[in-house]
């Protein structure tokens, strides 16, 4: 997915105005980010990579600062290990699994209560669409569950005696 020429223009011109240049490694480094969506540096550096063997990682980095600073590109930490960057106007919350690690995402508008009350409690105006919350999906939130019950009946097998003080807390 390339930017688009209205986006190729206003990058040009965003870069232009701030006396950068437009360079072929700038906007394969954009490009990859608007085609991964949400990507790590070494992915971002691995899809350009594929275009332009000779582009580094030294020179995403440098490239994702420059584009971060001129509003291009934001990044968010989604948990321990490097930051993930997308388009500036992929705005939204992103759930962390703990477990699998699985990465939703949620509009940001379901931190408007919360936000309005940090402003006024606070004076302090969060920036919902820079979030990520952890915490467990479905998926893994089952499987807990699912292994608890499996251990307790393998402690507590149907028909077998219970241990001396449940018998006396059943009765």
């Amino acid at each position: 997915m390339a930017t688009t020429i209205d986006g190729v223009e206003t990058l040009r011109r965003t870069l232009h105005e701030r006396g950068f240049r437009m360079t072929p490694q700038r906007q394969l480094v954009l490009d990859a980010v608007e085609e991964l969506q949400h990507a790590t540096p070494e992915q971002i550096c691995a899809s350009v990579q594929r275009l332009a063997p000779a582009v580094n990682i030294t020179t995403v980095y440098r490239t994702l600062d420059l584009l971060e600073r001129l509003g291009l590109v934001r990044h968010t930490h989604l948990g321990h290990g490097a930051p993930n960057y997308s388009v500036r106007e992929h705005e939204h919350v992103h759930l962390v699994c703990h477990g699998c690690g699985s990465v939703a995402e949620v509009p940001s508008g379901l931190l408007d209560e919360l936000a309005g009350r940090l402003d006024t409690d606070y004076g302090f105006r969060l920036d919902a669409t820079h979030v990520a919350l952890s915490g467990t999906c479905t998926n893994c939130t089952a499987e807990e569950a699912s292994e608890e019950v499996t251990e307790h009946s393998a402690e507590h097998p149907a028909g077998s005696p219970a241990a001396p003080g449940e018998q006396e807390a059943h009765q």
